[in-house]
């Protein structure tokens, strides 16, 4: 299943995590269209040739914003089906409490008219109902943190995600010109031997072979390496198995031009050693 043409259908009660659920999917590598009338499902997945390409993933919210009919819905994926595209409807539900609760603190409208907002949740789960009823999957979200949707979900589709890496990023900075606003971790290697003392290594920077040499030759320099890598090698599975998409990591100095920038590329090396790629940037370096 993992390599086949695959389309998922995201629907469900308003306010039950439709949103969450497509935004999952996107970030998963699928194409994400929302708020499309059952009738254009089939000429979308047309138009992306999805019928046509290998391991092509496509979601769709279809919702009771268009006056959503299971009729409708259920007519437009049998033409789907007839393409041979795997088809799985992912129903989004939460009990009523629930989701008065929900709408009341967003404070927006809901699509389904009536006089009373408990009355607009109840007429669109009967319009539903019969559309629940057929759902692949079906997930009650009245008791769950976003996180636990997002394992859900996760477990859910596991066997049609592809695999996506870790996007870790790496920062030179100096102190003098402030502290990086973004970043999930920050060090400080101004302890380590400055460069900056020696006439002949200062006009140049951490790139220098020579200057990279004696800042990284030094033993506090080795054991801070040793330390941070045996860290890195714990967190980021862990970061992975939470769902983290980036992970920005800051290095700093004092002027952003020799030890943090020598530090970054080395931690960089041996990320690379280590099947993680990541990209680095010097924000002071020519300060």
């Amino acid at each position: 299943m993992a390599d086949q043409p695959r389309l998922v259908i995201i629907t469900g009660m308003s306010g039950a995590g439709r949103s969450h659920a497509a935004e999952f999917l996107e970030d998963a590598g699928y194409g994400v269209v929302d708020n499309l009338p059952p009738s254009l499902i089939r000429d979308v997945v047309t138009h992306v040739d999805l019928d046509q390409r290998q391991a092509a993933r496509l979601a769709v919210v279809v919702d009771t914003r268009r006056g959503l009919t299971f009729d409708e819905l259920d007519d437009a994926l049998l033409e789907v089906d007839a393409m041979g595209v795997a088809i799985t409807v992912l129903f989004l539900d939460a009990d009523d409490a629930t989701l008065l609760k929900r709408y009341s603190e967003a404070r927006r409208p809901h699509p389904v008219q009536a006089e009373t907002l408990a009355d607009s949740v109840t007429a669109e789960r009967e319009a539903l109902a019969n559309l629940r009823e057929s759902a692949d999957i079906v997930i009650d979200t009245s008791d769950r943190s976003i996180p636990q949707l997002t394992e859900q979900l996760r477990q859910a589709f596991g066997d049609s995600l592809p695999e996506r890496p870790l996007r870790i990023s790496l920062s030179s900075f100096g102190f003098k010109y402030g502290v990086p606003r973004a970043v999930d971790l920050l060090f400080d290697v101004r302890f380590l031997v400055n460069p900056h003392w020696d006439p002949q290594l200062r006009p140049l920077t951490g790139l220098d072979p020579a200057v990279a040499s004696y800042v990284l030759k030094n033993e506090d320099a080795k054991v801070f390496l040793e330390q941070l890598m045996a860290m890195l090698s714990f967190l980021v599975p862990k970061y992975i198995a939470e769902g983290k998409k980036y992970l920005s990591i800051g290095i700093g100095c004092t002027g952003g031009r020799h030890r943090s920038v020598a530090i970054a590329e080395e931690i960089a090396r041996r990320l690379a050693d280590v099947d993680l790629a990541a990209s680095v940037s010097h924000r002071d370096i020519d300060q």
